[in-house]
C-alpha cells in the first residue's frame, strides 16, 4: 500500500510540476495582452524624471502600453486657443515617444471627449474657449463647489450637436496622435451628468443612449480614416440601478444602453476601484474588446489581473481575444506620483473607503499588481 500511495503522491508532483512548465512557457502576451499604465502628461519641467520612470520602471514590468492624459496640455498649432498651461511642445513629445519606442511600449493619447470640459467649478479650455459649445449654459459655476448640489453639476459637458464643434476636435485629435505616432486614441467619455438636457436647442429630449452612441459613432468613424483606433472608458456603458454599481462607475441617465449601438471595435477601459465587478464578461459578451483597470486598491487590483487571466482561460475561442488586458490608474499629477513612487517630500494621504479601510495608493497599487503578474511566472 505504502508503494502505491508513494507512486500516486510522485505521478501528482509530476503532474502539477509539468502543467506549471506548460503554464511558465507561454508568452506573457497571450496570458495578458495589454498591460498598461495610464498617467498624466508630464510638466515640460519634469520630462527627464518621466523618462527615467519610464526606462527603469514600466520598461523591467514589461509594461506595454502607456495610456498618457493629455487634454489641452501640449501645444497645438492647429488650435493655439485651447493650449493649456505647462503644455508639452512638439520636442517634449518626440521625447517621450523615442523612449517608448525603445522598449516597444505602445502610446495611447487621451483628449477628455462629451464629459469632463472642466472640473467642479473650473471651466476647461473647450467651453472657455468656445463657450457655445456647452450643453447647461444655464448652470452657473459655483463660488465655492460642493456635492451634492442642485444642479447636479459634477463636470460639465459639451453639447454633440454642435454644427461647429467636430471640426475642432478632429483637428487636436488628429494632431496629438500624430505628435505621438499614435495608432490609437482615447476620447475618455467617463462620468457623463448632463447629455439631452430638455433645456438644450439641439439635443433637448432626444434619447441619452442614442446621443452617446452617436458621439462614439462620430469620433471612431474619423479615426478610422487614418486606421487609428478608439478607446474609451466603460462606465456610461453598464446599468448602475440594475447592478448596484451606482452613479460614478455606471450610469444613471439611460446611457447604458448605447452598449448595443457602438462599433465593435471601440476598446473598453472598464473601471473599478472599490471592488472588483466583474463587468468586464458584459463588454466581451456583447461582442468589445476590455481592459480592465485598477486604481489605488491593491487587493481588489490582483482579483482584477486573476480574473482577467481566468476570463482569457475559460472563454471559447470567439470571446478569448476580447478579455484584453489590464491597466493601472494615477489621476494623481504625475510629479506627484513619480514622488510618491520614490518616497519624496510628503507624500498625499491615501483616505479611507467606505468601509473604513485604507484606499491605498496608486503608486502601491501599480507595484502590487506588476510584482503579481511577475509572480505567475510567465
Amino acid at each position: 500500500m505504502r508503494t502505491y500511495l508513494l507512486a500516486a503522491i510522485t505521478a501528482i508532483t509530476l503532474f502539477t510540476t509539468q502543467a506549471a512548465q506548460a503554464q511558465a512557457q507561454r508568452p506573457l502576451d497571450s496570458i495578458i495582452p495589454i498591460r498598461g499604465f495610464c498617467i498624466d502628461a508630464p510638466r515640460p519641467n519634469g520630462l527627464d524624471s518621466f523618462i527615467n520612470f519610464i526606462n527603469q520602471e514600466l520598461a523591467p514590468r514589461k509594461v506595454n502600453t502607456l495610456l498618457i492624459l493629455v487634454d489641452y496640455r501640449y501645444q497645438f498649432k492647429t488650435h493655439p486657443e485651447l493650449v493649456d498651461s505647462f503644455a508639452l511642445s512638439n520636442a517634449d513629445v518626440k521625447t517621450i515617444v523615442k523612449a517608448c519606442a525603445r522598449h516597444n511600449i505602445r502610446i495611447i493619447p487621451q483628449i477628455n471627449l462629451l464629459g469632463h470640459q472642466g472640473w467642479e467649478q473650473h471651466v476647461g479650455k473647450l467651453l472657455q474657449a468656445y463657450p457655445e459649445f456647452d450643453e447647461t449654459p444655464w448652470v452657473k459655476n459655483p463660488e465655492h463647489y460642493v456635492w451634492p448640489n442642485a444642479d447636479n453639476l459634477y463636470c460639465r459637458s459639451y453639447c454633440p450637436l454642435h454644427p461647429k464643434l467636430h471640426p475642432i476636435l478632429f483637428d487636436v485629435i488628429d494632431e496629438l496622435c500624430d505628435a505621438f505616432e499614435s495608432n490609437a486614441f482615447h476620447g475618455g467619455m467617463d462620468e457623463v451628468f448632463y447629455l439631452a438636457e430638455s433645456k438644450c436647442p439641439r439635443c433637448g429630449g432626444q434619447d441619452p443612449a442614442l446621443i452617446f452612441a452617436n458621439e462614439v459613432r462620430t469620433i471612431h468613424d474619423h479615426l478610422a480614416q487614418k486606421g487609428r483606433e478608439l478607446w474609451i472608458w466603460g462606465d456610461r456603458l453598464i446599468d448602475g440601478k440594475s447592478t448596484g454599481i451606482g452613479i460614478w462607475e455606471a450610469s444613471y441617465n439611460n446611457t447604458w444602453r448605447a452598449i448595443d449601438l457602438i462599433p465593435k471595435d471601440v476598446v473598453i477601459c472598464d473601471w473599478h476601484y472599490e471592488r472588483p465587478d466583474k463587468t468586464a464578461v458584459l463588454f466581451a459578451m456583447k461582442g468589445l474588446r476590455v481592459v480592465t483597470c485598477p486604481w489605488r486598491n491593491s487587493e481588489s487590483g490582483i482579483v482584477q489581473v486573476d480574473d482577467m487571466i481566468r476570463f482569457r482561460d475559460g472563454s471559447t475561442n470567439e470571446m478569448k481575444p476580447r478579455f484584453y488586458g489590464i491597466c493601472e490608474t494615477t489621476w494623481i499629477p504625475t510629479h506627484v506620483f513619480l514622488n510618491g513612487f520614490y518616497g519624496i517630500g510628503q507624500p498625499p494621504a491615501p483616505g479611507q473607503n467606505a468601509n473604513g479601510r485604507s484606499r491605498g495608493t496608486a503608486w502601491q497599487c501599480f507595484r502590487d499588481i506588476y510584482q503579481h503578474i511577475d509572480s505567475l511566472g510567465y
